[in-house]
């Protein structure tokens, strides 16, 4: 929010100097983010008029003027300004005059030709940035004025930055209350008296668009005078908060916004055909915009239109075939409110920010619209002439916000802020922001007036009397309590230790964001269950992501773009899948190319291949000390794995996580090579731990047999662990793989794996018949489940 100093004090009483309102606002919660000093220092600049000029005779672009400053006799002044013309009206700086710059004005002569003082830009006055010219000022400006009169100089062009709860300071009004509740004063500015009716044009208004639009209020003007110019002071305020000058209507409708915080629209009623009607756009439809942009819209834009077309969008931009022109005579003045949800987020999906979609999707007054539309008509009515209409109103009062009275205690209040304030000074404060107070045996209730959206439980109301009574009024104490410490639960890794844990076996931590593009989705194979956002900050972060391996691997593609050829990488972060509210998984990534060890003369280099991530992953699953509970399966594979390089990971037989290459088709698609390796897994039975428990040392020995099975190529190792330890049971305290074999003597589509079968007994020594048993058992067990045969 930019604004003039000069403009704010006009509207209520302050009683400090500039730096000491700068320093109020701030501490009020209203940050002043920048504060330029306008016009100082102009003593001796004065109005001026060209009477004449001709061309230098040394210098082509240089003319000699002669200037009427109001005194006996023109002064003869040597001029560059391109529209340096005969008749213009334009600040002189007369000899012995110092400029905000620190440029003293002197008698000089330029290429031999006398000049007696200078002819000045808005820049170099200080008040402007455009140094493009002379600063035109109009025709009816008293010549030999102080230009700083003029002007309503010195003044101050101020900046805040405003937090998104704080709508109501989007126009001085609205400041003004927390000034004149800060300072002890009064806002000046009254009620607005209706513009006086000539006129009967009428225009019907239908609202079509449910609680998304449910005020909207017009008037049409008649006869206006399309040469009017905006006054000077009017245009000067604009230009002190920030906007160019365009034309008398658009300049009345953007002063009135500022002013009261109402953004208005002005359309040309001769372009307009029958009934103005809010409604939805129709999916598919397009209106050319202001600016010339083309806005593609769909059923969630809210769009002001008439019988047969789109107007505007609104809440955010007009149209361009209904727009005020130099031709228009006759305008229909537009104020609606509507319903900040409706509003959020549309202009950033026609790529736009404007400062009337800036103010609807925070929030405006619904109760401004009528004001605002009186103040617009009065202005224009004495700028530019015309017959008003009467003012036309459309509304859904069932949809209108309706402020809440909200009770605050005065024993709460004392709590908080640590400091009792005396009940006069509460009432006064509550009184001065606008608000309605009503005294109670604990304290008061309170009903803030309808700008103020953010007033909606006891807390806020605290914040009100902090901020206006003053933070440095609020003593400062140390706290004191004790701290409950959060105990670690024992069968529970922590993440910090996995993450410590990744990084000594030589990963390094990303973090991206959880928004990713849903071509990237789609890319990967994420189609349904995914979790949209309504306001997203770009078009390319609107989905929340499913998997953190989209964003990972975007990650070690942009370091392998860099000439990092070997890149490890892990994640620990949430994922997002539909529900209501959306599901979040704690997950952890991992995504790593590139050879296998780092570059070393003890070993040659290899590609990073299926096992070395398994090995990662087993050592992860052993570090919980339940290794027998995973599994890991060829089945059920996502259309993001390499279909024979791929595995499923499982968690007591449910499903947790995958691990493999990329697909081929992906790998291809992201500009990856057949080396890129990840893994996924939830977070939670990854961190799961076995409590240690002690246990007697085995008296008995171990007993061991070796024995070699012929199955088929499509078993995995797993299959096979899962259905030896089904059959044996508590006597098998290991099975270890030591060899596998296909080619010669083996069947085609077979294998021959070699096991070793350790067995012990805790109660009695094992015997030969007893381990014997035990071999025939698994045999037996995996030719019936795994079609499995001796080898001898």
């Amino acid at each position: 929010m930019k604004f003039s100093e000069n403009w704010l004090r006009e509207l209520v009483e302050i009683q400090a100097d500039r730096a000491q309102l700068a320093h109020a606002l701030t501490m009020a919660g209203l940050e002043v983010e920048e504060l330029t000093a306008l016009g100082e220092g102009l003593a001796g600049v004065v109005v001026a008029e060209i009477v004449a000029a001709e061309k230098h005779p040394e210098a082509d672009r240089l003319k000699v003027c002669k200037v009427d400053a109001g005194q006996s006799a023109p002064l003869q002044i040597v001029c560059g300004a391109p529209n340096a013309r005969v008749g213009l009206k334009a600040p002189l700086a007369t000899v012995g005059a110092t400029l905000p710059g620190g440029v003293s004005i002197k008698a000089a002569k330029l290429r031999g030709v006398e000049s007696l003082g200078m002819l000045c830009s808005a820049k170099e006055l200080g008040i402007d940035a455009d140094a493009s010219g002379l600063l035109e000022l109009p025709a009816d400006a008293p010549v030999g004025a102080p230009l700083a009169d003029y002007l309503g100089l010195p003044d101050a062009s101020i900046e805040l930055k405003l937090t998104p709860n704080r709508p109501d300071c989007l126009g001085l009004l609205g400041l003004a209350h927390d000034v004149a509740a800060l300072f002890g004063s009064h806002v000046k500015a009254g009620g607005q008296a209706p513009a006086p009716v000539a006129s009967g044009a009428r225009r019907g208004i239908r609202l079509e668009a449910g609680a998304d639009a449910p005020r909207y209020l017009g008037r049409v003007v008649e006869g206006i005078d399309p040469a009017a110019r905006t006054p000077l002071w009017l245009a000067e305020r604009l230009r002190r908060a920030g906007l160019r000058p365009i034309g008398a209507v658009v300049d009345i409708t953007n002063y009135v916004m500022l002013e009261l915080g109402q953004p208005l629209h002005a359309f040309d009623n001769g372009a307009l055909e029958g009934d103005v009607v809010v409604r939805h756009a129709r999916a598919g439809e397009a209106l050319k915009l202001l600016d010339g942009s083309e806005a593609k819209l769909d059923e969630g834009f809210v769009v002001i239109a008439d019988e047969r077309k789109a107007l505007a969008v609104a809440g955010v931009m007009g149209g361009h075939d209904s727009r005020v022109t130099d031709a228009t005579r006759d305008v229909f003045l537009e104020a609606a409110h509507f319903a900040p949800a409706a509003i959020m987020g549309r202009a950033r999906r026609l790529g736009l920010h404007t400062d009337a979609s800036h103010r609807f999707e925070r929030g405006v007054d619904p109760e401004l619209p009528r004001r605002a539309l009186e103040r617009a008509t009065e202005l224009l009515l004495a700028i530019a002439g015309g017959r008003a209409g009467p003012v036309l109103a459309a509304e859904r009062a069932q949809d209108l916000p309706v402020p809440q009275p909200v009770a605050l205690r005065r024993a709460r209040l004392a709590r908080v802020l640590g400091v009792a304030v005396p009940d006069a000074e509460v009432v006064r404060i509550f009184t001065a922001l606008g608000m309605h107070v009503e005294a109670t045996g604990e304290g008061w209730r309170i009903t803030a007036p309808s700008r103020r959206f953010d007033i909606e439980r006891e807390e806020d109301l605290i914040e009100e009397v902090a901020r206006i009574h003053g933070y440095d009024n609020i003593p400062t104490h140390t706290p004191a309590g004790a701290l409950r410490l959060a105990v670690e639960p024992e069968a529970r890794i922590g993440e910090l230790a996995l993450r410590e844990q990744l990084a000594a076996r030589g990963y390094y931590e990303a973090v991206n964001l959880s928004f990713v593009p849903e071509e990237l989705l789609a890319r990967w194979g994420f189609a349904g269950g995914l979790v949209p956002l309504a306001n997203p900050l770009s078009a390319d972060l609107a989905v929340m992501r499913p998997s953190l391996l989209p964003g990972l691997v975007e990650a070690l593609r942009h370091n392998r773009a860099r000439q990092q050829e070997r890149v490890r990488l892990f994640e620990v972060a949430r994922v997002f899948g539909a529900g209501d509210p959306p599901v979040e998984t704690p997950s952890l990534a991992i995504a790593a190319c590139g050879a296998a060890r780092a570059e070393q003369w003890g070993e040659a280099a290899r590609p990073l291949d299926f096992y070395d991530l398994k090995g990662e992953l087993d050592a992860l699953i052993a570090w919980g000390g339940e290794p027998g509970r995973w599994s890991v399966h060829a089945d059920g594979l996502p259309p993001w794995l390499h279909p024979g390089r791929g595995a499923r990971v499982a968690r007591d037989g449910v499903t947790a996580g995958y691990l493999g290459a990329l697909h081929p088709q992906l790998a291809r698609a992201l500009d990856l090579g057949p080396d890129v390796h990840v893994l996924e897994l939830a977070l939670e039975p990854l961190l799961a731990r076995r409590l240690p428990r002690a246990q007697p040392v085995p008296r008995f020995p171990l007993v061991r047999r070796d024995i070699a099975v012929e199955l088929p190529e499509e078993v995995s190792w797993s299959q096979i662990e899962q259905v030896v330890r089904g059959k044996l049971g508590g006597v098998l305290c290991e099975l270890r793989l030591f060899d596998r074999y296909s080619g010669k003597g083996i069947e085609s589509g077979r294998k021959s794996l070699a096991m070793g079968l350790i067995l012990q007994d805790a109660s009695r020594t094992l015997t030969d018949d007893d381990a014997d048993r035990c071999v025939r058992e698994a045999v037996t067990a995996l030719e019936t489940a795994c079609k499995a045969r001796l080898r001898g």
